[in-house]
């Protein structure tokens, strides 16, 4: 057989795409399959202890108790009795999966002193909520934004918990810094250069500090020469920014938006948070939707009013591919995780029986081609890590080892595994 194409032409296009294949192996690397939080949960630092997560627990389960029953509230957001069993052991084990020490909005601005000292005792609890195993899975602060008049206040604080952290030991695996009000690539920029220098000072090894960047303004959206720089900042913060988290009320505040209409489901946030979901495909950073101000508070009426609103936004985004949401009050961690776990375990069943099929080429009514059959993994994958779906039902509804359905959910991080 002969080819027009000879070595050389071969050759001559690999260097054409050199700096192709360099981009798309160092900058997309795709999603890691770790755990990602269904929430974060942010409190003001100075009300932080490390009894915190137990008592927002029962905080949220006698929440429960007052509105009739894990079963009933259930039954009420259009879940079923599974998900209730799965949802109580949930708030009496891990009520909170990533909390952060508010040291911005939520803590407001004190003398240097004042927030000095408390940034300092926030280190040393957390790093003692981790010794005693009581800390969240994922834990960290927000310190203040990077713009003029809260800039050197911001890096204080974050060297202060930093240094604090490492005094008390290693640092927790699951540490989180958030960045808030970013408006440019710059801002970015300079937090990475704090993250070099802290650990160069620290000694820690490169690439260890990472962060997450708030999107709260419009100037991410689009810059002021017409290019969309919460794209570019995942590129330009050197592997270190892992997740982008949607800010509703700063955001619609930009926007000009009515108070009495800033919402997560409103046109400009679904734009602002697609703008935000594709700038992140590929990269491996996770997306994190906002909050809802509306809280289970005051008569059961408001409580149970304010329940339906919470379970139906965060269904609401995960069917849109935002797996993350903020939560602001314990009575919220109820509809959180209710509405999570059903959302999985109604897509359980269908989505089996399609990776069965799949994996062992059994004839079926959809013909599902691998990048559909990726995501039916994933699907599965997500919710057996954040406990609504079991192994065991992974084996017994699919028939696959959960080692086959994360290489299925993730083969670029199985090269060598073929299904």
């Amino acid at each position: 057989m002969e080819f027009a194409l000879g070595f050389d032409d071969h050759a001559a296009i690999d260097r054409q795409l050199a700096d192709t294949d360099a981009l798309l192996a160092s900058n997309y690397p795709g999603d890691s399959g770790a755990r990602q939080p269904v929430h974060t949960v942010y409190v003001p630092a100075d009300r932080y202890q490390p009894s915190l997560p137990g008592e927002w627990g029962r905080e949220a389960s006698a929440a429960v108790e007052r509105a009739g029953g894990m079963a009933a509230l259930c039954a009420t957001l259009g879940a079923s009795d599974d998900v209730a069993k799965l949802v109580s052991a949930k708030l009496a084990t891990e009520p909170i999966e990533d909390l952060r020490l508010d040291f911005e909005d939520g803590y407001g601005n004190r003398p240097d002193d004042e927030e000095d000292a408390e940034a300092s005792r926030a280190a040393i609890a957390v790093a003692r909520a981790v010794r005693d195993g009581i800390a969240p899975p994922f834990i960290g602060i927000r310190f203040k934004c990077f713009e003029e008049a809260t800039r050197r206040r911001a890096l204080r604080t974050l060297d202060l918990f930093v240094g604090g952290l490492l005094a008390e030991g290693a640092l927790p695996d699951g540490l989180v810094l958030t960045l808030p009000k970013v408006s440019t690539v710059a801002q970015v920029e300079a937090m990475v250069f704090a993250c070099r220098r802290l650990e160069a000072v620290h000694g820690l090894e490169s690439g260890r500090l990472r962060f997450e960047v708030q999107m709260e303004t419009p100037q991410l959206i689009l810059g002021a020469d017409g290019t969309v720089p919460v794209a570019q900042l995942l590129h330009r913060g050197e592997g270190r920014v892992s997740a982008l988290h949607y800010g509703t009320y700063d955001y619609s505040d930009s926007l000009q938006i009515a108070a009495e209409y800033q919402s997560m489901e409103h046109p400009a946030a679904d734009y602002a948070k697609q703008v935000m979901q594709v700038a992140v495909a590929g990269t491996g950073v996770r997306l994190s939707d906002g909050s809802t101000n509306i809280l289970p508070v005051g008569s059961q009426s408001d409580v149970s009013a304010a329940w339906q609103l919470h379970g139906r936004l965060v269904r609401r985004s995960l069917e849109r591919g935002y797996y993350q949401g903020w939560d602001l009050h314990a009575a919220q961690l109820p509809s959180r995780f209710i509405a999570t776990y059903a959302f999985y375990r109604e897509g359980l069943p269908a989505a089996a029986q399609r990776l069965r099929n799949y994996v062992h080429q059994l004839e079926s009514t959809i013909l599902d081609e691998p990048a559909t059959a990726r995501a039916l993994a994933r699907f599965v994958h997500r919710g057996v890590l954040c406990g609504a779906v079991t192994d065991s039902e992974v084996s017994e509804l699919a028939d696959i080892s959960l080692s086959e359905l994360e290489a299925l959910a993730h083969p670029r991080k199985h090269p060598t595994t073929t299904l």
